[in-house]
């Protein structure tokens, strides 16, 4: 096999251009030092034995042509070494090697006539001299040319031919013995060059691949798989990056950059619905619309699930951050087409701003993420930016996430019950246990904000079994006719370990398991709906009755009803505005078959006016629960009024009031 044929075998394949281009930088990078030392061996070799021949010789040939020869390379080496070729280009870097190819054929013709010039000139001494500056030169020329195998061949090709057809022509046999030691020297010489070369090629290739897998690797790592967007790792290297740099800008020309998160809002329903494959073509599809965004000043990611995070680099050149939010949710409202249906996701944003929001990429995400959940549960669809109101708050948060570890919690938290009435007995059938917590320092905390705090900084499991062992003892204290109703965070339902705190607990209390109910949201349910449905078995395994809480307000609750085993639903409190109308009359009243149909018992929440009870009354609703029957007090409180309760249920107005 040929030597350009090895070659062209070696750089054969995809990475052809690549490795050309690496060769020949690489090729710069070796020969800057070997072209030095070649010229300083040509410089001394021409010197020495210009000096055997001083007086044999013309002055042009023994005194002009050396000095010609050493100011050229001279000049070359000085170029050669201020010469960077980290700096150069693929193109540049082959450009200079072309010319040193040129400049080693020309330099050997010259060197090589210019020593037959001068051999003409003294006796055998000074001829037996030029042989062997011909024949060391040769070599070093192969040596220092060893990363440009061309000019190396080119030079050894030239110099030993002239060489060898002079040494024959002459007929001295020495001579012809010395021209021919050189010429297989020269061939061993050029061999071992093309065999160092392909070496060369070899690891300069083997080098290119790892750096490719290297960077194909980092890639993958920092590539969301599904949706080809950055993912989560590679958004916070950006982010911290641009924290870094804009910090001291920022503070000096007043120009923040922006963290925008942003979450589905009806994709849950969509994959539970249509399946992963359709929810993954969501996400691709929401994928694209927010690459269709992206450029030079606008960075988006994939987070995870259903979230998205956007960095605006320059946002006071873009425009407002919350306009260019405003922007990407209504590009993101656009209906996405599954086959025969159209699906609308729909989004919720939160945003935050370098430095006011925060000056690190944690603090930035954590404010922008609070600036989400709030969209998420009083403006969704739209974008909240996160402001100071919303950083008072969260110092609010923490202080009740530092106190739900306090060892004294238990003796502040107490259980409050609200009666459920059954229409039919007038009488009171079932309490439901209400949470409530009095601080010494923040005073009387509201459960929406602590049972959310408890869900974030992990405490809910400690919260839900200390309220319980108080709701049952409480209900110890109930006639045996009067159940317990009792409400399950959704982390609770979807812990192994909580479901079997809970059985224990209901063991040691003492109370009938079949006079309690634990109500799910359907919050619960979406979590993990195969672990909530093991949790449910196992529940309902003891007696205890389950009921699906806030029915209607979800996307799948006729779903969940069709899928477990559920004893009661508990109609939403939302309804009750719009009894008065027909078409809120019809609902409840479509809601109260539903579950007649299915056998299942049915507690509408939120009866406040005897004009609503009426409705319900005539429309077959049994259990009522809200403040018309009685507001939620203590237990104490609630055994001392259970006559009043169920004589106002009779129709004794003044004294419902009272309990009202």
């Amino acid at each position: 096999m040929s030597f350009s044929h090895r070659i062209r075998t070696l750089l054969a394949g995809d990475l052809f251009a690549r490795l050309c281009d690496r060769i020949a930088v690489r090729q710069i990078i070796e020969l800057r030092s070997q072209v030095v030392s070649l010229y300083a061996l040509l410089s001394i070799n021409a010197c020495a034995l210009a000096f055997t021949h001083l007086g044999l010789a013309p002055a042009w040939l023994t005194l002009a042509c050396p000095a010609l020869f050493v100011t050229l390379c001279a000049t070359r080496s000085v170029q050669w070494w201020r010469l960077r070729p980290e700096t150069l280009s693929a193109h540049e870097a082959r450009r200079r090697l072309r010319l040193t190819g040129i400049l080693a054929t020309v330099l050997s013709v010259v060197f090589l006539g210019w020593a037959f010039a001068i051999s003409t000139y003294g006796g055998p001494y000074e001829q037996g001299h030029m042989a062997i500056f011909v024949a060391i030169t040769v070599i070093g020329c192969i040596f220092c040319l060893t990363h440009l195998p061309i000019a190396a061949l080119s030079v050894a090709l030239i110099v030993t031919v002239a060489f060898l057809s002079y040494c024959l022509a002459s007929g001295n046999a020495v001579f012809i013995a010395i021209a021919l030691n050189t010429t297989f020297v020269t061939v061993v010489m050029v061999r071992i060059l093309v065999n160092n070369f392909l070496a060369f090629i070899k690891l300069t290739r083997s080098q290119l691949e790892a750096e490719r897998l290297a960077e194909e690797n980092a890639r993958l790592a920092l590539t969301d798989s599904l949706t080809g967007l950055p993912n989560r790792r590679a958004f916070f290297q950006q982010v911290e990056a641009l924290t870094e740099e804009t910090a001291q800008r920022a503070a000096e020309d007043g120009l923040p950059f922006a963290l925008a998160i942003f979450d589905l809002d009806r994709f849950k329903p969509i994959n539970d619905t249509y399946g992963h494959k359709a929810g993954d073509r969501v996400l691709q599809e929401t994928g694209r619309r927010l690459a269709a965004c992206a450029g030079p000043e606008v960075v988006v990611a994939r987070l995870g699930g259903d979230e998205f995070g956007v960095l605006l680099r320059r946002p006071a050149e873009g425009g407002d951050p919350a306009e260019v939010c405003a922007r990407i949710c209504e590009a993101l409202r656009v209906p996405i087409r599954l086959g025969e249906a159209l699906v609308t996701t729909g989004c919720s944003a939160g945003l935050a701003l370098f430095p006011s929001a925060g000056r690190t990429a944690a603090e930035l995400f954590d404010r922008a993420d609070y600036a989400l959940y709030h969209s998420k549960l009083h403006r969704r669809g739209h974008t909240t930016v996160f402001s100071q109101e919303h950083e008072s708050a969260i110092r609010t948060e923490r202080t009740i996430e530092d106190a739900l570890h306090s060892p004294d919690l238990a003796q502040q938290l107490e259980v409050h019950v609200q009666p459920i009435l059954d229409l039919r007995t007038s009488r009171v059938v079932m309490v439901e246990g209400l949470a409530r917590w009095t601080h010494p320092i923040l005073g009387r905390v509201t459960p929406d904000r602590f049972i959310a705090a408890a869900e974030r900084c992990g405490a809910i499991h400690r919260l839900t079994a200390t309220l319980l062992r108080k709701a049952l003892a409480d209900a110890a204290r109930l006639p045996p006719e009067i159940g317990l109703s009792f409400n399950l965070s959704a982390h609770d339902l979807v812990s192994r370990e909580t479901v079997a705190a809970i059985l224990a607990i209901v063991g040691e209390s003492g109370l009938d398991p079949r006079r309690l109910t634990l109500e799910l949201t359907e919050t619960a349910l979406m979590r993990d709906f195969e672990r909530a449905r093991e949790g449910i078995t196992l529940l309902r395994a003891l007696g205890i009755r389950i009921a699906l809480d806030d029915f209607g307000t979800g996307y799948s609750s006729l779903s969940y009803v069709h899928r477990l085993p559920l004893d009661r639903v508990k109609i939403d409190r939302s309804f009750m505005a719009d009894l008065h109308s027909a078409r809120g009359e019809r609902i409840v009243a479509t809601i109260l078959d539903f579950c007649r149909n299915l056998d299942l018992s049915c507690v509408v929440e939120g009866v406040e006016t005897e004009e609503q009870r009426t409705i319900l009354h005539r429309l077959g609703g049994r259990f009522l629960q809200g403040y018309l029957i009685g507001k939620p007090m203590r237990m104490t409180a609630l055994l001392d009024s259970l006559a009043v309760i169920e004589r106002g249920a009779g129709g004794d107005a003044s004294e419902q009031r009272l309990i009202a």
